[in-house]
């Protein structure tokens, strides 16, 4: 059985999923294409930016996603709240597997790419550079905070999800998130004329 591509992007995540469980390659290809995505760059930005290893966190979540479909309980989780929860786990055991060899320090081999600066307008180097200072400044946070921040101002996650992502209540949220927003604006407010932003 194979669902025809424009009902593809009316079926929920759910849907798709026991799709996928049934033997449908469609679904899987579908849900793969919606959820991917989302977890490689919410991976990417609790791991400061290193894209070779939230592509191993993602392909990791996913594979574990499958796994889970045929058992899958309708109405006990949404797809994608249980994924982010997955992704979250396996950065912080990445997290914990570093400080044990050695206190966060990288080797050329775990160093994160350096993004490529293409010579462009000179906005495009100021955004760039505003990205980075987000970026460094989201990685010097603790890792619930910058978890609890991502997930709800650049994932657009609500409290009562990212709640069931972390596995902490929803006030728990609103302080994590808080606290974050007021860690980044203090590491951030040294830089406003560096980064374009005098006069705003």
């Amino acid at each position: 059985m194979t669902m025809p591509r424009d009902l593809q992007a009316e079926t929920s995540d759910e849907d798709l999923l026991a799709l996928y469980a049934l033997g449908d390659p469609a679904a899987a290809r579908a849900l793969t294409q919606r959820l991917v995505p989302r977890v490689l760059g919410y991976a990417a930005r609790l791991l400061g930016g290193d894209r070779a290893e939230a592509e191993d966190v993602a392909q990791e979540a996913m594979l574990r996603l499958w796994r889970a479909a045929p058992g899958w309980r309708p109405g006990e989780a949404q797809v994608s709240t249980w994924l982010y929860r997955v992704v979250t786990n396996l950065v912080t055991d990445r997290h914990r597997a570093r400080r044990r060899r050695g206190g966060g320090a990288l080797g050329l081999d775990e160093a994160p790419e350096v993004a490529d600066a293409a010579p462009g307008a000179v906005a495009q180097l100021i955004e760039g550079d505003r990205l980075d200072a987000l970026g460094r400044a989201l990685a010097a946070l603790p890792d619930r905070q910058r978890e609890a921040v991502v997930l709800r101002h650049l994932e657009g996650l609500s409290n009562p999800e990212i709640a069931q992502v972390m596995g902490i209540g929803v006030e728990a949220v609103e302080s994590l998130t808080a606290r974050g927003k007021r860690a980044l604006a203090a590491s951030l407010q040294g830089q406003r004329e560096e980064l374009g932003y005098e006069g705003r």
